[in-house]
């Protein structure tokens, strides 16, 4: 055994190989140690790439709320024929919302589904009213009896006038700048397929693509439907969702009505299949 002194004298003749004795084993504990604690990012299988929902550049805010929250549009192609797609204008109907999101999705995908036309997509008509689960905006006012319809009532429930709410005014400045061919307007829950105005032709056309039946409502006093339906004479179908679709998963959702939308697109041409999309 090599005396105590002779250890030392060789440490100190040899100082690299003493140093690099006790790092290498030290680098390989912290290497091993960080693998550990940042594991390789894990693969997600089995994701329905309908959900993934990629950036749209075409999103802008076409104005606020009562409370300042964004009314988002979403704009699609650039031809001649408009359609205008909303939801939620009843802040507690939101199955709408998932819809016209998927199908703004959707027609980014397949924008051969644009082909002459201008898609303008809000999918939150009524954002403080989503955010507080209730049917009115933040002033308690019902949005959709808020226009300037031939029938409307001015009542605190229904706006002391026209127009007298920011969102409702937004839906109007859109209606103003897109001059839509025809309106698709997404509520819940009276299970069927409404229409006002000249919009017979496009509900029996979305009809085919899902189990909503048709039904006419009539147009309730200062409603979008009777104001765009019978004073602007634009053709408007009310999709009545069922009363518990908004608690479906989006991708059920999509296969139940996604059809049905992509149909107001491609009217008056059948709408292709969307298995598999």
């Amino acid at each position: 055994m090599m005396p105590p002194c002779r250890q030392s004298q060789i440490a100190q003749i040899n100082p690299t190989a003493s140093i690099t004795r006790v790092l290498i084993p030290c680098l390989v504990a912290a290497v091993w140690l960080a693998g550990c604690q940042a594991p390789a990012k894990p693969t997600i299988r089995g994701t329905d790439p309908r959900l993934v929902r990629p950036t749209l550049q075409a999103r802008s805010t076409a104005g606020n709320s009562v409370e300042n929250r964004p009314i988002e549009t979403i704009v699609l192609g650039n031809g001649p024929k408009s359609v205008l797609v909303m939801a939620t204008i009843h802040g507690n109907e939101p199955a709408g919302t998932p819809l016209a999101e998927m199908l703004a999705v959707h027609l980014t995908r397949h924008p051969t589904l644009l082909a002459g036309k201008t898609v303008v997509i809000m999918p939150v008509a009524n954002p403080d009213g989503m955010a507080a689960n209730t049917r009115g905006n933040a002033n308690g006012v019902d949005l959709n009896r808020n226009f300037a319809a031939e029938n409307r009532e001015n009542t605190p429930a229904y706006g002391l006038s026209a127009l007298s709410e920011p969102e409702s005014r937004v839906i109007s400045q859109v209606l103003t700048l897109y001059q839509p061919d025809h309106i698709v307007t997404i509520h819940q829950p009276l299970n069927c397929i409404d229409y006002d105005g000249p919009g017979q032709q496009l509900a029996e056309h979305m009809a085919e693509y899902c189990d909503l039946p048709i039904r006419k409502l009539g147009a309730r006093p200062g409603s979008l439907g009777a104001f765009a339906g019978d004073t602007l004479k634009i053709p408007i179908v009310t999709l009545e969702l069922k009363p518990n679709d908004h608690t479906l998963p989006e991708s059920q959702l999509w296969d139940r009505y996604g059809t049905a939308l992509v149909a107001a697109i491609t009217y008056p041409r059948a709408a292709p299949s969307l298995l598999g999309q």
